[in-house]
């Protein structure tokens, strides 16, 4: 697992967790935005109305309304992003990185304006009569560009696993663990079944569905949210100021927070917030193809509300809960994921008064800047007390407390460690104060409200519903990307790989899955980008026909 962790990190730190990545993702938004003079501004209002239906025609062709189609792509993004993602991107950038979450939100507006409305633009019509869409159809009905279209689609069938099935399965096993005491097995089997039920109805079930869960989550996790922040309300000031304070020089060390460079902070959380919006991934378009509109640009404008909702409001709500609450900086007692532990060969200490300056020797060994020794032997474990005079790092911050214990019972003995990983034992388990991130850390926030440990509750059926139905929207952007490749009938074996991944989901590695989910986003991203920047001045002329009939049949100017 280690090693095929270490693998797919080194394929994500190229493509999805490089910079080169991130400046073509903000750089696209920032050209359209310029390009199309600030449409996410201009037309917020009138997109309103679109989703109203203030605006729809009797022969408007399509499988799904307006607002049905806004809450099936919202409940692809609306997911772990908003609660683990948030968590994880101020773990690894700091407060910081919360800021550039909500930049890539708003240039992101325009970027899901314009390849929501691409798309629509060349949707067909499949043998059974419903609408597909997306990228891959522009691609090739457009660019001709069929070899684009086919890796656009594969990366699409491989990204519904990374993105919309493993980690969000995962996330909601581990909270429904953390908080009730569930085995991950089987809050994965039960939810598979539920799973089949719903994507075996198709795009119309899944939009009914959606569209009742959105609204719901959307409610029980705002009011947690806000419980939190008023409860810690003394702390928002402060919360605030060292987002501001932290932009363009990173976040120092504080408590058990070793620091974030700048630079880490702006590619961490332009990368999470794409996780959590999904902004020019070219996954949104697939839902809002099924919409009833004859008018491309209409659905588009639609899609502009998407990012709004989901990172500038859901996203900005988690990470003031988190700050404010203060965790994010707390070493707090939990259990150790192998892939987040390494052993260092002398013991350092992380104090602020240290005189060696360990803490930035550690923090320069966490980002990549400074490697310290690590250490390779056999541990000396007594009484499920290691005895050696290392370190152990775990989650980015220094371990106190450890302690080893095999089936229950404290052991003693002896592990080996090769390069700072340890050869872990069956039924091994090592505990101790450290910092923690994703699901773990905003249930521990939310404990810190009104609702005291009641809160934590909230976290995990606000995930539950969440995760679900971004579960649900992600297996119909893989059946529409396996009929655009294989047929309609390819679609029930997908279904069926889809549902059995979602089970094995629950209680595989969530370090190997988030980095999964980095690769399955950059191999969308990118063929989606160059996509709609070569249509742009297709998109510009769309958007003035569309102009010129809101004028000529219903005497509105946009």
């Amino acid at each position: 697992m280690q090693q095929l962790n270490e693998i797919l990190s080194l394929i994500d730190s190229y493509i999805g967790g490089s910079d080169w990545f991130v400046a073509l993702l903000l750089l696209t938004g920032l050209f359209f935005t310029v390009y199309l003079k600030f449409p996410q501004i201009r037309f917020f209002k009138h997109a309103i109305d679109v989703v109203k239906g203030k605006f729809d025609e009797q022969d408007d062709e399509g499988d799904t309304s307006h607002f049905q189609a806004l809450a099936t792509a919202l409940s692809g993004t609306v997911g772990t992003g908003n609660i683990a993602g948030v968590a994880l991107a101020i773990h690894l950038g700091g407060p910081a990185a919360l800021f550039w979450m909500i930049v890539t939100a708003f240039f992101g507006m325009t970027t899901k304006f314009v390849e929501v409305s691409l798309s629509h633009k060349y949707r067909e019509k499949t043998a059974d009569g419903t609408m597909a869409g997306g990228p891959m159809y522009f691609m090739k009905n457009k660019l001709n560009m069929k070899w684009m279209a086919v890796l656009f689609a594969i990366a699409t069938v491989l990204s519904s696993f990374g993105t919309g099935n493993l980690p969000q399965v995962n996330s909601i096993a581990s909270s429904i663990n953390a908080t009730f005491g569930l085995e991950n097995y089987i809050t994965g089997a039960v939810l598979s079944v539920l799973l089949a039920f719903v994507i075996l109805g198709g795009i119309s079930r899944i939009a009914s569905v959606t569209e009742k869960l959105v609204p719901i989550m959307a409610l029980i996790y705002f009011i947690g949210c806000v419980a939190v922040i008023f409860y810690n309300f003394e702390n928002i000031p402060n919360s605030i100021q060292r987002i501001a304070s932290d932009i363009f020089s990173g976040t120092s060390a504080t408590g058990g927070f070793l620091g974030a460079s700048l630079a880490y902070a702006f590619n961490r959380g332009v990368n999470r917030g794409l996780f959590s919006n999904e902004a020019g991934q070219g996954s949104a378009p697939i839902a809002h193809a099924s919409a009833k509109t004859k008018e491309p640009i209409s659905e588009g404008m639609v899609a502009i509300l998407e990012p709004f909702i989901d990172t500038i409001v859901i996203c900005s709500l988690t990470g003031l809960a988190l700050l404010s609450s203060n965790v994010w900086r707390e070493k707090i007692e939990n259990k150790f994921q192998r892939t987040d532990l390494e052993v260092l060969s002398i013991r350092y200490d992380d104090t602020k008064a240290n005189p060696n300056n360990d803490r930035e020797l550690l923090a320069a060994h966490i980002s990549g800047d400074k490697e310290l020794p690590t250490y390779t032997g056999s541990l000396n474990v007594i009484n499920g007390k290691i005895t050696n005079t290392v370190s152990l790092l775990h989650a980015r911050s220094l371990a106190e407390d450890v302690k080893v214990s095999i089936d229950g019972e404290a052991y003693t003995g002896t592990l080996n460690v090769v390069k700072g990983k340890v050869e872990w034992k069956k039924k091994m388990a090592i505990r101790g104060k450290s910092l923690v991130h994703s699901a773990p850390l905003t249930s521990i926030a939310f404990t810190r409200s009104y609702f005291g440990e009641w809160g934590k509750y909230i976290v995990s059926i606000g995930l539950l519903l969440f995760a679900f139905s971004t579960a649900i929207s992600w297996s119909y952007y893989g059946d529409r990307a396996m009929t655009f490749l294989l047929g309609a009938k390819s679609v029930i074996y997908y279904r069926a790989v889809y549902v059995f991944a979602f089970f094995v989901g629950s209680f595989a590695d969530t370090t190997i899955i988030w980095t999964l989910s980095g690769i399955t986003i950059a191999l969308m991203t990118i063929p989606n980008l160059i996509g709609i920047l070569i249509l742009r001045k297709d998109m510009k002329e769309s958007l003035e026909v569309y102009r010129s009939h809101m004028k000529d049949k219903f005497g509105i100017k946009i």
